[in-house]
């Protein structure tokens, strides 16, 4: 089955030819936010599905355009979207709690979420039935101030006494847990298992919750 992930940037694809606009493969890139490798390969497979059609235009661009198979497909998209997003609500509210569970019984009452996307708000929300307390969230990129009542900061050194760390970076989970992972005395960090981050069950001190 199609990640959740997979699945928006399906639709983000579609419903970025609806208009039928005169565009370069560059420009749909950026508009969807992924590679123009992989741009040329989504639009292969939905000219090839008959999804899209394409007609040239001057300066190497095209008009791409929907079919009505392609309209068809988009909507299909953002009900199994939609389906799929409850799912993954649910599942990462769990994992958090779970943590939040093995924190407390750590002794690892006050903790710092790394990360400020939508994770971070599922974090929020698990741990308002949790014995713990989210201190701060910690995110360089973004430009949100808070998260309910939990104030954004813009760099972990901004805050100097916490119990442990929670990753809630959705966008670049990995990197995050490696760079704080090199940290010195930043050991207590906790990792739900539906990140898939390898290397997060190489010390004792770290966590996964959903095993």
């Amino acid at each position: 089955m199609p990640s959740k992930t997979d699945i928006k940037t399906d639709i983000k694809f579609l419903q970025s030819l609806e208009e039928g606009e005169v565009m370069s493969q560059m420009t749909l890139s950026k508009r969807i936010g992924v590679s123009i490798g992989f741009t040329n390969a989504l639009l292969k497979r939905a000219i090839h599905k008959g999804y899209v059609k394409a007609k040239s235009a001057p300066y190497k661009r095209y008009a791409y355009y929907l079919t009505p198979r392609g309209f068809s497909e988009k909507s299909r998209l953002v009900v199994e979207y939609l389906d799929t997003s409850l799912d993954f609500f649910k599942n990462a509210r769990n994992q958090y709690a779970e943590l939040f569970e093995l924190a407390h019984a750590k002794g690892h009452n006050q903790l710092v979420l790394l990360g400020a996307g939508e994770l971070a708000e599922i974090a929020v929300m698990a741990a308002w039935d949790a014995k713990i307390e989210i201190l701060a969230i910690v995110d360089a990129q973004t430009s949100r101030e808070k998260i309910g009542n939990v104030s954004v900061l813009k760099s972990l050194e901004e805050i100097t006494q916490y119990d442990a760390l929670v990753l809630t970076d959705s966008d670049a989970p990995q990197t995050t847990f490696e760079r704080v992972s090199h940290l010195k005395g930043h050991t207590n960090l906790f990792v739900p298992k539906f990140l898939r981050i390898h290397g997060s069950d190489a010390s004792e001190n770290r966590r996964e919750a959903g095993s």
